[in-house]
């Protein structure tokens, strides 16, 4: 099979998104809660996450082109897996269950859930079970029709529209994690759902299914598109989805802060300002269609992309494993040396100065450890993937 390279580059670019977002949560989750210092720290941060806030569907349409429906049997597809994902994922899981905290209680909590120190490994457990479900779904995905994946396409699309139709009924939203995270007992059920039950109407077609549904369509049915083309379909929908993630977020922050920063509360009040930012809203669907019809055209595969690049993407998943605790230590070293707020050193530039120097630094950090640890032989596989 032919290299892929938009994927590569995608990926690539993916990985430091994700670290921008984590480079973008000191400045609204603060200590043990949540915490805005000033209203220009709101707007950068809502500026910095809304833009990088696709990165990780754009993971989850990488992954289901290339994988999905599936190239070889399903117990060579699982034992890749298990190899790729599963074991690198054990050992980091347990490097940061033994260096974050307390270690025995790390490792009882590992029983049931990941280490919430490491909370970016959420990430792993929802990859594995799109997986589980690619091969009872790959003989359908073989034989669909376009019209009919276009069918549950639009289904799942839909779906983006719940998070955002419960925010807006009553005037104290409870705080959901996805379309279908029903608090108990149920306030706004939609649809068949209620305290008892969570399994409504769209229930099945929510979630990252309809990014893997998405990475499917692209390979079977969407052929290459002209530049204007793209950016008429691409360039829209990437401009609404980040309006509605952007102000979204801000109207959230202004509500609670009348006006008088700096504004905090508990962890919740943070996710309830994140509504729009949800990886299964409309907004982030919209910057996902519009991300990947951009990188589409990205068919660069110089030296530059053999030399650099290339690796880097080979290593992204490691480099997604082990990223938090290099950047946990480079934002807590900028913080100290700049300052916060409007008071650091820079002013009203201190804090994205401080995002962006924490992303570059990490991921150069992480893709440098990544690709050197990967070429040890017979080892680096099973610590990278």
């Amino acid at each position: 099979m032919n290299r892929e390279v938009w994927i590569d580059w995608m990926r690539v670019t993916a990985c430091l998104m994700v670290m921008t977002v984590h480079s973008t949560e000191p400045f609204y989750l603060g200590g043990e809660g949540s915490l805005i210092l000033t209203q220009t720290d709101a707007r950068w941060a809502s500026l910095f996450d809304t833009f990088v806030r696709a990165c990780v569907p754009l993971f989850v349409v990488a992954s289901s082109y290339l994988q999905f429906p599936l190239h070889y049997s399903t117990g060579q597809f699982l034992k890749r897996r298990v190899i790729r994902v599963v074991v690198p994922f054990v050992v980091w899981t347990l490097v940061y269950a033994l260096y974050w905290g307390e270690p025995a209680d790390n490792l009882r909590s590992l029983l049931l859930n990941f280490n919430y120190a490491a909370g970016h490994l959420w990430f792993v457990y929802m990859l594995l079970g799109l997986y589980l479900l690619m091969p009872m779904l790959s003989p359908w995905a073989e034989r669909v029709g376009k019209r009919e994946l276009q069918f549950y396409l639009l289904l799942c699309f839909l779906t983006t529209l719940l998070p955002l139709l419960r925010a807006g009924f009553g005037d104290t939203p409870p705080v959901i994690y996805g379309p279908t995270g029903i608090p108990n007992p149920a306030r706004y059920p939609l649809w068949g759902e209620a305290s008892w039950n969570a399994y409504g109407l769209f229930y099945y077609f929510s979630g990252f299914l309809g990014y893997m549904l998405l990475g499917l369509y692209l390979r079977r049915f969407m052929g290459e598109l002209s530049w204007r083309r793209t950016l008429t379909i691409g360039l829209p929908a990437w401009l609404v989805g980040f309006a509605i993630c952007y102000f979204g977020f801000l109207w959230a922050v202004e509500a609670d802060a009348k006006g008088l920063f700096p504004v905090e509360g508990p962890t919740g009040l943070a996710a309830v300002w994140e509504t729009t930012w949800i990886n299964d809203t409309v907004s982030v669907a919209l910057m996902t269609i519009g991300w990947v019809l951009l990188f589409r055209k990205f068919k660069a595969s110089g030296r530059f992309f053999q030399r650099i690049l290339l690796p880097i993407s080979k290593a992204s998943y490691g480099m997604y494993l082990c990223h938090m605790i290099v950047l946990v230590a480079f934002s807590g070293w900028l913080r100290t040396s700049l300052g916060t707020g409007l008071d650091g050193l820079l002013g009203i530039w201190t804090t994205p100065v401080q995002i962006l120097a924490t992303a570059l630094l990490t991921f150069l950090a992480t893709a440098l450890f990544s690709v050197a640890v990967q070429r040890i032989p017979h080892l680096g596989k099973y610590l990278i993937g």
